[in-house]
């Protein structure tokens, strides 16, 4: 049964968020302080369990989305050496950038795009965004009041914000949102990366927690780099898209 056509809504979350979330604990318990106990080399492992789900991945996906998929690698590898290792936004465990991170990013982003073009999904779309934003809400102010994550708060509200005037793109990042909460939950306990006490350890005004709950915001920069360099790439073809976007609203 095809994910996108599935009239069951269990079942296009469960091959796509369920088989992300499954893959995440996974993947990220090979570089964790669990397993550097049984072996030196828990990176290694970590990157080759990467390479093998993107590969996987790579190989079921349509052309158009497998394009996007190196544009996210590429993009995700720029920008980890940007805000890790030149800002020091976050550091890793080995104070590098661990080289499963970047195929990370771009499984993330299809599994995120799966689900939230899924046919059942796409079905109950309002009704959906309406209990992603009420668990956003309640998740970035819990993580204000009992871990002082300021930082993460108003991420948190600028994203909704953004996304008050995108009802089409909407569900695609209040899903990217939940997913890298959760990511970013299972990363920090396990010990695979640290986000400092303060925002980029710098600025005072912002505390923050480990992690901070609206980070997705920077997430977005990738997803809108990929359909960027996707419509550069595919000028004509866009157009045509859009023009026939168009006639269906007329």
């Amino acid at each position: 049964m095809s994910l996108l056509a599935s009239k069951s809504t269990i079942f296009a979350s469960f091959k796509s968020l369920g088989a992300l979330f499954l893959f995440i604990i996974f993947g990220l318990f090979l570089d964790s302080y669990f397993f550097i106990e049984i072996t030196e080399n828990a990176q290694l492992y970590a990157n080759i369990s990467m390479f093998i789900g993107f590969f996987i991945v790579f190989w079921q996906v349509n052309k158009r989305v497998k394009e996007q998929m190196i544009y996210a690698v590429l993009i995700a590898f720029f920008g980890e050496y940007l805000f890790s290792i030149a800002l020091g936004m976050y550091t890793y465990r080995l104070e590098n950038i661990p080289h499963y991170i970047p195929p990370g990013h771009a499984i993330v982003y299809v599994a995120v795009l799966y689900f939230s073009k899924a046919a059942s999904i796409i079905k109950h779309r309002i009704k959906i965004e309406k209990y992603f934003t009420y668990f956003i809400l309640i998740y970035a102010t819990s993580f204000l009041i009992f871990k002082n994550d300021v930082f993460g708060f108003v991420m948190t509200i600028a994203t909704l914000l953004i996304l008050r005037n995108k009802p089409k793109e909407r569900l695609f990042y209040l899903t990217m949102y939940i997913t890298v909460a959760y990511l970013e939950i299972i990363g920090t306990n396990y010990l695979c990366w640290k986000w400092p006490e303060t925002a980029w350890n710098t600025f005072d005004f912002l505390p923050s927690y480990n992690p901070p709950s609206g980070i997705s915001l920077f997430y977005f920069l990738l997803d809108l780099g990929c359909l960027w360099f996707y419509k550069k790439r595919h000028k004509l073809a866009w157009s045509r898209m859009k023009n026939i976007r168009k006639l269906k609203m007329h």
